[in-house]
């Protein structure tokens, strides 16, 4: 991808945000399939991972990647980023993005396995956004810097709760790959759009 469609530094931020926190006064998980007790879950679990700095680098990678793929709608999530592109596309190209969407993301969580350095996270509350729907408001807390509030928008799956968006100071990650995305498509097409994710991706794997 050119630089005038790399992702910014803030979408990375967005995408850092289940996996760099330490939850804050952290009680004893309770026994709920809520959105805001799903999180809880994956970011004590993410929270493991990152603090076992004994184990290889490519092993706690796998591991993350094992966490990271069932609580994401990635799907959903491609659909969003292509916005009314994603009608013009066929059964199997809308396969083939949704994959190669996930491989970048991965790509981008794993890349930045290293970075954590002990940043903590608040969990303030829950909001329903409808019927199967809901928003868990957090923020993400640094030793003299103001908290960054990181929220999580998941819906309600035959397989439990899934995040299909994530913002950090009211910007989305969806929105704000669907703007560069959209350059891509109206200017270069569907096929330009995905060797430049593979490219990208590779060069994350490649720096990780």
């Amino acid at each position: 991808m050119n630089n005038q469609s790399r992702p910014t530094n803030r979408a990375i931020l967005l995408l850092l945000g289940l996996l760099l926190p330490a939850t804050i006064a952290l009680t004893s998980a309770r026994a709920d399939d809520s959105a805001m007790a799903t999180t809880r879950q994956f970011v004590d679990q993410a929270l493991h991972i990152l603090g076992d700095k004994q184990t290889p680098t490519a092993q706690r990678q796998q591991q993350l990647r094992q966490l990271l793929e069932p609580r994401f709608d990635f799907k959903e999530m491609s659909r969003s980023t292509l916005g009314y592109h994603w009608k013009t596309l066929s059964a199997q190209q809308r396969d083939d993005f949704a994959d190669v969407f996930k491989n970048f993301i991965e790509a981008a969580y794993l890349n930045k396995i290293n970075s954590y350095a002990g940043q903590q996270v608040q969990f303030d509350r829950e909001a329903s956004l409808g019927t199967g729907y809901a928003q868990v408001f957090t923020k993400i807390v640094q030793a003299g810097k103001a908290p960054i509030p990181v929220n999580y928008l998941l819906e309600q799956t035959p397989s439990g709760w899934k995040v299909y968006d994530v913002t950090v100071d009211n910007i989305s990650i969806i929105a704000n790959y669907r703007n560069q995305f959209n350059r891509i498509l109206n200017d270069q097409g569907f096929d330009q759009l995905v060797a430049d994710l593979k490219a990208k991706q590779q060069q994350l794997s490649l720096t990780s």
